[in-house]
């Protein structure tokens, strides 16, 4: 979610009755601290940060989020062991985002206190092995004692209701929220996700970031580069640097890197959080409603 969910997103979410959350990987450290700083302007629920553990100033991020009392700090994309302890010692509940068993018994030791199962479905970076949410989550079933939040491909009240009955305890939904009204994503990249075909979105990179992404231009070139089976480093150079903002925050539908999860193709309108909120928990409760029916006539026969 970086180039799309500063505070102005995760405050909507929060105000809206979930978990906003800041996406710290595209900001120096000063500009998350402003971040922060309007987002409890902006909301008296709680709100978290998001934090790549491969960010390159992360001491001075520590820093911030402890200084400006943050609560909740989810990381990602490193190792939970180097510092979750530390972080919880500063009092913030800490969840660590996996897409492996061997990735969430790891973060559990780590003693994390909660773990998000983010499937192959998901936009953005990625885990290798390639395991769809609902598999994770049946994988993850009755072996950790903490809390798992399910991740990858989840758009509505539905996939939510899905997520819980095999066996998740809350959900972590990113593409639904980068093409909301409150998302700092640019006007041209929003259009592109509601564009998407079916089959529209694609891996790219596999051999390194592992990448979902919208098949744009440098995509499909990125794409036949690899099917080409060219050098490591020839890929890394027509990569290029600083696509994602190119893509998501600048608009540049064609070189840049649209990230979003294959659910984009389910995405038909730009809405503002408390109107996507207020759906899906209206989806939630029709679906309830559809299994006491079941239940309901089950016991009648």
């Amino acid at each position: 979610m970086v180039w799309c969910s500063g505070w102005k997103l995760a405050s909507a979410v929060s105000n809206a009755g979930g978990l906003g959350l800041i996406g710290a990987g595209s900001m120096h450290p000063e500009l998350l601290r402003e971040h922060i700083r309007r987002c409890k302007g902006a909301t008296a629920s709680p709100f978290g940060v998001n934090v790549p553990l491969g960010y390159p100033q992360l001491e001075e991020l520590w820093r911030i989020v402890e200084e400006e009392k943050v609560p909740v700090v989810f990381t990602s994309a490193g190792n939970p062991m180097l510092y979750t302890e530390k972080l919880k010692k500063a009092g913030l509940t800490v969840v660590h985002v996996v897409s492996s068993l061997k990735q969430a018994l790891k973060a559990e030791a780590a003693g994390v206190d909660a773990i998000v199962a983010e499937g192959f479905e998901a936009g953005g970076h990625n885990g290798k092995e390639g395991t769809t949410t609902m598999v994770l989550l049946e994988m993850l079933s009755g072996r950790l004692s903490v809390p798992v939040i399910a991740a990858g491909g989840i758009v509505s009240g539905r996939g939510v209701c899905a997520a819980l009955i095999l066996g998740a305890e809350g959900v972590q939904m990113g593409s639904r929220f980068a093409v909301s009204e409150e998302s700092s994503a640019h006007e041209h990249y929003k259009q592109a996700v509601l564009n998407v075909n079916d089959g529209g979105t694609a891996m790219c990179l596999t051999r390194t970031a592992n990448i979902r992404m919208i098949r744009n231009t440098i995509c499909e070139r990125l794409l036949e580069a690899e099917r080409q089976g060219v050098s490591q480093e020839i890929l890394t150079k027509l990569a290029g640097s600083k696509r994602a903002k190119l893509g998501i925050f600048e608009g540049d539908t064609e070189e840049g890197f649209l990230e979003i999860g294959e659910c984009a193709v389910c995405i038909s309108e730009i809405e503002n959080v408390k109107m996507i909120m207020e759906r899906i928990v209206s989806e939630i409760r029709q679906v309830g409603k559809i299994w006491d029916d079941v239940f309901l006539l089950s016991e009648e026969k």
